[in-house]
């Protein structure tokens, strides 16, 4: 049989160093196409596994892709994997860590997380009212007594969020105060995050239609020459889900997991951090607040709203959010520029995207 999707799904893997991790993720990834964003320095040679089909970018690519417009990517940060979701020709995207490893389920047996993630992509979510036997649309389950009948079709799902074994994904002051917690807890269930619930998004086990969705998915301005670090995912995580609550549309959280092999140093992260843990406590009702209009019919539109709303409310905490909303404004139009049919037909013809 042939694997879900396989050409309707691109995998995005952003890296620093060769990508041995694959041996383990051979059986499930190898019949998909793999995007790698080269991350530092772009005359370092990223060594692939042999067997998949791949393409790579580096810096220079970025740069002579996207010209001006680069600037919206980050650098020497994990970020810079949503060049990877602008590029992709597939309706879904899959992106995960080059740390994260096959997980086994308690009985032993391998997780095929892709396949659990399209699944949760295939199926409705139910962000309106919550079942308490969490996804009705699972084998073994349904919807409860009292479930509304009239909405039981669900909305579409755009988000399938998963989780990790072993090091959790804390911030530094919970890693340093626990530095030896290990999550070892299965917990096998999936559920949709309610409407108007905001949620901290990881990146690391992640997958979306990128039809539905992947204008919103900029993991924003981190890294080298900006104040923060390590809120990549979760900004895209708090813009996503205010646009889907809008658009209705559906995040699940849950299954599957993946086996996150390497604690990241806590001081360091801890710099990275620093003004994050702070400016959060702003950042979070803001995006409670947010209002996205009638007229905000597509996503580009609802972007371009958040990106107004965020210069003009968070602009007056720090210089960095007027910044980061123009870099909003600029994602846009690098992903409008490089997504229109006419675009993708010239970039194939010119060899301008490049494959291996």
């Amino acid at each position: 049989m042939a694997p879900l999707l396989k050409d309707e799904l691109d995998i995005v893997i952003p890296t620093i160093r060769n990508l041995d991790f694959l041996e383990m993720w051979r059986p499930f990834f190898q019949p998909y196409h793999l995007i790698i964003v080269q991350d530092g320095d772009p005359t370092r040679t990223v060594m692939v596994p042999e067997g998949f089909d791949y393409e790579l970018y580096n810096r220079n690519d970025i740069n002579r892709i996207l010209g001006p417009k680069a600037s919206c990517i980050s650098f020497k940060d994990s970020a810079c994997r949503c060049f990877g979701y602008m590029v992709s020709k597939k309706k879904y995207v899959y992106t995960i860590d080059d740390d994260c490893f096959v997980a086994k389920d308690p009985t032993g047996k391998d997780i095929d997380a892709l396949a659990k993630h399209i699944q949760n992509l295939l199926c409705p979510s139910t962000p309106l009212f919550f079942n308490t036997l969490y996804d009705p649309y699972q084998e073994g389950a349904d919807f409860v007594r009292g479930y509304p009948f009239s909405l039981r079709e669900g909305v579409p799902t755009a988000v399938s969020h998963g989780l990790w074994l072993n090091i959790p994904d804390y911030d530094a002051p919970t890693q340093l105060v626990k530095p030896r917690e290990r999550n070892g807890r299965y917990v096998d269930a999936v559920m949709t995050i309610p409407k108007g619930s905001l949620f901290p998004m990881c990146g690391m086990n992640l997958a979306f239609d990128r039809e539905l969705i992947g204008p919103a998915m900029y993991f924003g301005l981190m890294g080298d020459g900006q104040p923060i670090g390590r809120y990549d995912d979760m900004w895209a995580g708090w813009c996503v889900k205010v646009i889907c609550d809008h658009l209705g549309l559906g995040v699940k959280t849950g299954l599957p997991y993946i086996w996150h092999s390497k604690a990241s140093n806590p001081f360091v992260n801890l710099k990275k951090e620093y003004k994050g843990i702070f400016w959060q406590e702003d950042i979070i009702p803001f995006f409670q607040a947010a209002k996205l209009t009638k007229e905000c019919d597509t996503v580009q539109k609802c972007y371009i709203s958040l990106s107004q709303q965020v210069k003009e409310k968070l602009g007056k905490i720090d210089p960095y959010f007027v910044k980061l909303a123009d870099a909003m404004v600029t994602w846009i139009e690098a992903w409008d520029m490089l997504n229109s049919k006419d675009s993708k037909e010239a970039d194939v013809a010119n060899g301008k995207l490049k494959g291996k």
